[in-house]
């Protein structure tokens, strides 16, 4: 491979290179109209990301504390079934018409 220098648009080890936007250059004019619209941009764009993680955050935060309800409330549930099944066959067995489920 032949030594050549690397072409020009190619960043070296020295130069420090930036991320995110490119700034304004000093001599640059921007009129009050596109630094509103461009601020806008930051503002919903940092918005939107900030929403999304508060609202997980929330609704990681309720769930959790709804386990523990929940948990109690199947319970009763599943007891009343049960309670409700078993004298339903206990009537069923004094009867005489016990049934085979």
């Amino acid at each position: 491979m032949a030594n050549r220098p690397p072409p020009r648009f190619v960043p070296t080890l020295t130069e420090v290179v930036q991320s995110g936007p490119v700034p304004l250059a000093p001599t640059q004019t921007v009129s009050p109209d596109q630094l509103a619209q461009r601020v806008l941009q930051r503002v919903d764009l940092a918005l939107d990301r900030r929403l999304r993680e508060e609202i997980a955050t929330l609704v990681l935060e309720q769930t959790s504390a709804l386990v523990p309800l929940l948990r109690e409330r199947l319970e009763s549930v599943v007891r009343e079934v049960v309670a409700d099944a078993l004298a339903d066959e206990m009537q069923a067995r004094q009867r005489g018409g016990g049934s085979n489920v």
